[in-house]
């Protein structure tokens, strides 16, 4: 295929990838797409471990690093306060909910042996989701050789993309709304990912079959990605009849044989429809759509504390899900029940675990056929 965005990368075909796992980043590079490695959750140790994998893997093949950079989070007015100073800003109503929560689903302590995770304990005393976490991680990223750096919150800041282009590389940043894309090429951002409200993780209220025409208008030149309910041909071809230049999946990738997504939270969304998710303060503190199970009902409940701002809220429960992820490997337990993980509407079409070069493959042939189609009703 030939579109913007192959001509700009020099991949086959049109097909972006965003997962936390590196098996996936590397097999749908490898397929002809661009994998790009989600590295929010990575310790620095970690990061560069995973790159250095990727890049044995590919080898000459391009792929991408997503960070996570928000314009305005908890503690940004003071010019990026501490973690420490973080932990003492979250109310002790807020962590007696969550002590609460975990003994009435009977949820285990963590063993001693356990250290600290890597979205809280691996960037030091810098707060996640900021841009003292994120400048390291980019500094890390660029010592490689990705083609791509997205920033999935907001505008990529000036110093970030900067950076990216003293080194030659391109940038990326999502947008959930028309004006956010128009602030996004006027920062000097390359590619935009238009995410509809579908999508999973962190989404604006508009739709994707909207918000396509409407951010591909705004941006001119600038090439575009369609994001959000986008996991099969179908939905490909009608996010490039909308005027994307190829699609960004993220929800798709998580029932692969490829990823790491939680055993317990695989089997939820292998059996979940698309009625079946929410979008939800409670994971990260901004609205970001995951599986509904009994944890955002609890944080749901009226009599129950609202979530907190980011990065508090993310602070807040970092143990807490730890806990609950130990333990949900058995069906029927407390932990199982609150078990759940970000996912698009797309999650009632991932009812097949299969291998991530296969999902590529299908979604080509898939697109395929329904351009075929499309071209024998106008020759009919």
């Amino acid at each position: 295929m030939k579109t913007a965005i192959t001509e700009m990368f020099g991949i086959d075909v049109p097909i972006v990838a965003f997962t936390h796992c590196r098996d996936v980043v590397a097999a749908v590079s490898k397929a002809g797409g661009l994998g790009v490695l989600g590295a929010v959750g990575h310790s620095d140790r970690q990061l560069e471990i995973d790159l250095d994998w990727i890049e044995d893997e590919i080898g000459d093949r391009p792929y991408g690093v997503d960070l996570i950079v928000p314009a305005k989070y908890a503690g940004s007015d003071e010019g990026g306060i501490k973690l420490q100073d973080l932990v003492a800003m979250i109310p002790k109503e807020h962590q007696e909910f969550v002590d609460d929560l975990l003994d009435r689903y009977d949820v285990p302590e963590l063993p001693a042996d356990v250290g600290a995770s890597g979205l809280v304990g691996g960037g030091g005393d810098a707060a996640p989701f900021s841009e003292d976490r994120a400048d390291v991680q980019i500094e890390i990223a660029l010592a490689h050789r990705p083609a791509l750096m997205v920033n999935a919150l907001g505008p990529p800041p000036a110093h970030m993309i900067e950076r990216v282009r003293e080194e030659g590389r391109l940038v990326g940043a999502l947008a959930g709304a028309a004006q956010h894309a128009e602030r996004h090429v006027n920062a000097g951002v390359d590619v935009i990912i238009a995410q509809g409200s579908e999508a999973g993780g962190h989404t604006g209220e508009i739709g994707t079959m909207v918000l396509i025409p409407e951010i591909v208008d705004a941006v001119g030149d600038t090439p575009v990605l369609g994001a959000g309910g986008i996991g099969r041909g179908r939905q490909m071809a009608a996010a490039m009849a909308l005027g994307a230049q190829g699609v960004w999946c993220g929800s798709v990738w998580l029932t692969t044989e490829e990823a790491e997504t939680h055993p317990a939270v695989k089997e939820k969304f292998l059996a979940a429809t698309s009625s079946d998710t929410i979008r939800s303060r409670s994971r990260t503190g901004k609205h970001a759509r995951q599986l509904k199970t009994a944890w955002t009902e609890e944080w749901d409940r009226p009599d129950t504390p609202d979530p907190l701002g980011m990065p508090l809220q993310p602070i807040l429960i970092d143990t807490a899900i730890r806990r609950i992820d130990r333990a949900a490997h058995h069906e029927g337990t407390g932990a199982n029940q609150l078990a759940n993980y970000f996912v698009g509407q797309i999650v009632g079409d991932m009812n097949e675990s299969k291998s991530a070069t296969r999902v590529v493959y299908d979604m080509i042939e898939e697109f395929i056929e329904s351009i075929e189609r499309l071209n024998a009703q106008m020759n009919g």
